[in-house]
Order: C-alpha cells, then sequence, then structure tokens
C-alpha cells in the first residue's frame, strides 16, 4: 500500500498511528480501529515478557498452520496470571471494552517469529464477540486492514511495542485483517523492521452470551467421539475461577480446527 496512489493520514498528536485510503475509510473506522501507544511502560512489558517466555520456549514454532493463514507462530490460550499481569488485563478490560461486555476468560497469546506473518482473514462470529484488543510486546508490526466487498477500502495501523490496538464491530466483520511480513513492513514511506513479535489479545463472548448460561459457543468436537474399537475419547470441561465457575471452556476458532484434525488423526 506504499506505493498507491493519494493517501489520507489521520493526524494524531505526535507521530501518526493509523493511516487509510480515503478520508470516508478513516471516518468509518475512527472508533473502530484504534491505536494507542505507550499504553503499557516498560516494566509492564517486561513484566509480561518475563511472564509469558517460559510458556513459549516449550513450543516450536509452527509452519504448516491449518488454514494456512499464519507462518512462524507458537500460541497458547493462557487462564492464570500473575497479579501484576491481571491489573494490565483489567487496564485493557477498561479501555477498549464497554460494561456490558463480557470477556472470554482465556487470554490468546501469539508469539511470530521475525520472519512470521499473518495472512488476511475475517474473524470468525462464533467464538469471540465484537470486540477484540491486542497488546504488542518486542518489535513493531504493521496491521493492514482491507474492505471484503472494495479492496480500495484500507487502514494501516502501526503497532509499536507497548501500544495497544482495538477492533470494533465493522473493523472485525467487514475488513480482513493482516501482520504484514518482514519485506512487505512498511508504514507509507517509512520502514518498519519487523523482528519477534509477541500479541497478547483479549477478546469480548459473542453478543447475547454470559458467564454461566448454558448456550455457548459451539465446540469443534462433540464432547465425547465414539472410535472404531467402541470405547469413547473424552474431551475435558474447563472452569476459569472463582468468579466464572460455570463458563466452559471457548478456544480460539484455529485452536479449535488444530484440535480436531490433531484428535482425529489418532482415531482409528
Amino acid at each position: 500500500m506504499a506505493a498507491t496512489g493519494l493517501l489520507a493520514l489521520r493526524t494524531l498528536p505526535g507521530p501518526s498511528w493509523v493511516r487509510g485510503s480515503g478520508p470516508s475509510v478513516l471516518s468509518r473506522l475512527r472508533d473502530a480501529a484504534v491505536v494507542r501507544p505507550g499504553f503499557l511502560s516498560t516494566a509492564e512489558e517486561e513484566t509480561l515478557n518475563r511472564e509469558l517466555e517460559p510458556e513459549l520456549r516449550r513450543r516450536r514454532y509452527e509452519y504448516d498452520h491449518w488454514d494456512a493463514a499464519i507462518h512462524g507462530f507458537r500460541e497458547t490460550e493462557k487462564w492464570r496470571w500473575s497479579e501484576a499481569s491481571r491489573a494490565i488485563l483489567q487496564r485493557v478490560q477498561a479501555a477498549a471494552f464497554g460494561p456490558g461486555q463480557t470477556l472470554l476468560s482465556s487470554v490468546h497469546v501469539l508469539d511470530l517469529e521475525a520472519r512470521g506473518y499473518i495472512k488476511p482473514h475475517v474473524d470468525s462470529i462464533k467464538f469471540c464477540g465484537a470486540t477484540i484488543a491486542g497488546l504488542s510486546l518486542l518489535s513493531p508490526s504493521v496491521m493492514r486492514l482491507v474492505h471484503t466487498q472494495d479492496p480500495g477500502e484500507w487502514l494501516e495501523l502501526l503497532l509499536e511495542p507497548g501500544s495497544l490496538y482495538i477492533l470494533r464491530g465493522s473493523a472485525r466483520y467487514d475488513f480482513s485483517h493482516e501482520i504484514l511480513r518482514d519485506e512487505e513492513s512498511f508504514f507509507g514511506e517509512r520502514r518498519i523492521p519487523r523482528g519477534r513479535r509477541i500479541s497478547v489479545i483479549c477478546r469480548s463472548l459473542p453478543e447475547g452470551m454470559g458467564p454461566g448460561e448454558s448456550g455457548q459457543p459451539p465446540p469443534a468436537l462433540p464432547p465425547k467421539l465414539k472410535t472404531a474399537a467402541g470405547s469413547y475419547l473424552h474431551l475435558p470441561t474447563v472452569s476459569f475461577g472463582p468468579q466464572n465457575q460455570n463458563q466452559e471452556c471457548c478456544y480460539s476458532l484455529l485452536w479449535q480446527h488444530r484440535l480436531q484434525f490433531w484428535l482425529q488423526s489418532r482415531i482409528k
């Protein structure tokens, strides 16, 4: 997008963090695609990195994602956090989510290696709601949003370490979003060198669902699968602590498919 046509730039105090194809898309997504640079202090970034690194280090980077949407990544769903990290996540909740929105109890942690990237995709409405909010750690990156019906309408977000991005409503469902690979990582004419990047992503529940309700997002697999030998493979139910005792585990769509394929490969 760096070399295409006439660009409109939203002007914010200090450096600009959002740019788009024209005034209409900037106006349309003014409150739907938001960047808050410097949301985290250096100490808060270090707190999250220290907590996440031991868990991520136990996982290998993957290059064969089930739908080829992500390349060079490792990820986890995290429920337990230190007191210091919980305080950070509570600030994210206050900044990004409305009083009537309930968050998924798990937080999605995605680690992209320096050569990793996320291809354009539109989030599923089945497993998370109208708002997602992500903290960016370690490396700057550029997120690009492109309208699914009119590719000429696009928006780019500059996500520097310590920043918070928020996607709501139309930015989630009418636009695809991606993280640019290193060789394509420009913000206008400005080169944004990519390194390893960790994002910590909070998500709202699908509309109409709340903790303790029986109607939760459908799992990728039934509670038990019958094998050829006639025995059953049971899938565990996960609870999330004293405030959400009745809320069942709700994996992201990516995790659901990975679990499904893994199990199917082991059932004869």
